[in-house]
């Protein structure tokens, strides 16, 4: 199980890994995605912050973060909904030097139900916004990935991350929600986006509604992914999102038994 464990980040809460679960992930090994809410932000101070990080970092664990997404637009074509939306994530950005993560994960937010005929005002402020951050990310020696979450298909993310800057900013699947929201086959992904490739959120579903199942108990095709994966001779980082100690065993479990990560070297 250790092999697996170093292969793998585990998505946590800031105020769980807090107030519950420090102690037992150095213990355990666990390499925490540290996710950031505007109730975090707004709850903690610095000092807060700083004890958490010292801690990991004195334990020499690898860390990414979650940046914040609720209410968030971050290609929003009203520049003030943008400008409140990208302070908020600015204050994670703020943190990044205290934690050193290997990675920031941000939701790019384009929903096809949301932009109908402002698609292309979308991409203009989307670009602005992430070239804004890629900036930071590169004069703190970190990285962006941005991940999907209602988009319907790769092509509406592709634009974007043309873009941008390969050597900073780079894609994240979500597993999970690429199997409930959208009308695209995993290899249909892989094929438009799979070269943008830099992080993965490990989850399932059923294909009906974003459930966070543990890996192989919905019909994610697991098997074929990494395969693709493999066969693309890339190795993303990897995040487990469990959301409960029950399915983040059951989940280390099936990647064992599935042997999916068998000589796998996460980031390479």
């Amino acid at each position: 199980m250790q092999a697996i464990l170093k292969q793998i980040h585990v998505h946590v809460p800031f105020v769980l890994l807090k107030d519950r679960y420090l102690d037992f992930m150095i213990e355990k090994g666990l390499q925490p995605e540290i996710s950031f809410s505007h109730a975090a932000l707004l709850a903690f101070g610095k000092d807060d912050f700083a004890d958490v990080a010292v801690r990991l970092r004195g334990a020499g664990v690898p860390i990414t973060f979650h940046a914040p997404f609720i209410d968030l637009r971050p290609g929003a074509v009203d520049p003030e909904i943008r400008r409140v939306s990208v302070r908020r994530i600015e204050q994670v950005f703020e943190l990044v030097p205290l934690f050193q993560p290997r990675i920031v994960v941000c939701h790019p937010a384009f929903d096809p139900r949301y932009y109908i005929s402002q698609e292309n005002a979308w991409l203009e402020q989307s670009i602005l916004t992430w070239r804004h951050f890629e900036a930071l990310a590169r004069e703190m020696g970190t990285r962006i990935a941005l991940e999907n979450v209602y988009e319907t298909h790769p092509i509406q993310l592709k634009p974007l991350l043309a873009a941008l800057d390969p050597t900073v900013s780079c894609f994240c699947f979500d597993t999970g929600h690429g199997n409930a929201f959208s009308n695209a086959g995993m290899g249909e992904w892989m094929d438009d986006l799979g070269g943008f490739l830099g992080h993965v959120h490990l989850h399932d579903n059923a294909g009906r509604t974003d459930e966070h199942l543990p890996v192989g108990e919905g019909n994610f095709p697991f098997h074929g992914f990494f395969e693709r994966l493999r066969s693309l001779q890339r190795r993303p980082l990897l995040t487990v999102e469990a959301h409960s100690e029950r399915n983040l065993w059951r989940t280390l479990d099936n990647l064992r038994a599935n042997r999916f990560l068998d000589g796998w070297d996460a980031g390479a």
